[in-house]
């Protein structure tokens, strides 16, 4: 069921709410969990609350942190080529041109699809932690989460995977392929990246961090 929220005339700050794509404001209006309130002129979602999507989101991105170091370390594939064989890591081929000022293309390559997906799943898991025990908000929580968001498009795992998928069409009618344990964990980590950011209700976690819920327990 969607529930569309209703344009504003004039009304304070904290009970507007504006789109992200086309900068429509409306007057919030909070929908219930299962439901969505939309932009009526460009129709993004500006509201998805879900039933425990903190604790999925959590466990998403613990899963991602694993993948992303396995991924890193196992081989993901190994070529056949002429009696030559030769296992590649996904580190192995981000760190490929590690000698001159290529270096920093190799860097580059690494934080895109190693270091930012892993940064931008410890951030969430620092954020969201509080939020789903019902305490305070961890320090400098907001700045986390603003930071994690800031590196969304920068955060390429999918990117390298079609890269990869396009290579291995043309490198198997020269050599034999193997696909090595990382090729699968990169394969998972790139839908539950997907998948971790479906669930993510901005709105929601914004609003959390604004206005806590503190548990009544006494804090030890």
């Amino acid at each position: 069921m969607k529930d569309t929220v209703e344009p504003m005339t004039s009304t304070p700050l904290d009970e507007l709410i504006v789109c992200p794509q086309c900068d429509a404001v409306y007057h919030l209006k909070r929908p219930g969990v299962g439901e969505r309130a939309q932009c009526q002129r460009c129709h993004t979602v500006l509201i998805a609350p879900r039933r425990h999507a903190g604790l999925r989101i959590i466990a998403v991105a613990l899963s991602v942190v694993v993948l992303i170091i396995g991924a890193a370390v196992f081989p993901f594939l190994s070529i056949d080529a002429a009696g030559n064989k030769n296992s590649v890591s996904v580190l192995d081929a981000a760190l490929a041109f590690s000698g001159g000022p290529m270096i920093f293309l190799s860097l580059a390559t690494a934080g895109l699809i190693i270091i930012i997906p892993l940064l931008r799943a410890l951030l969430t898991v620092y954020v969201l932690m509080p939020v789903v025990l019902d305490r305070d908000p961890a320090p400098h929580a907001m700045h986390a989460f603003r930071l994690s968001e800031a590196l969304r498009p920068w955060s390429m795992a999918e990117i390298f995977a079609i890269g990869c998928a396009v290579a291995l069409v043309k490198v198997s009618d020269l050599a034999n392929v193997d696909f090595g344990p990382a090729f699968w964990m990169f394969a998972i980590l790139c839908v539950l990246v997907i998948a971790q950011d479906s669930f993510m209700c901005k709105w929601s976690v914004w609003n959390s961090l604004e206005n806590p819920r503190v548990s009544s327990a006494p804090k030890t």
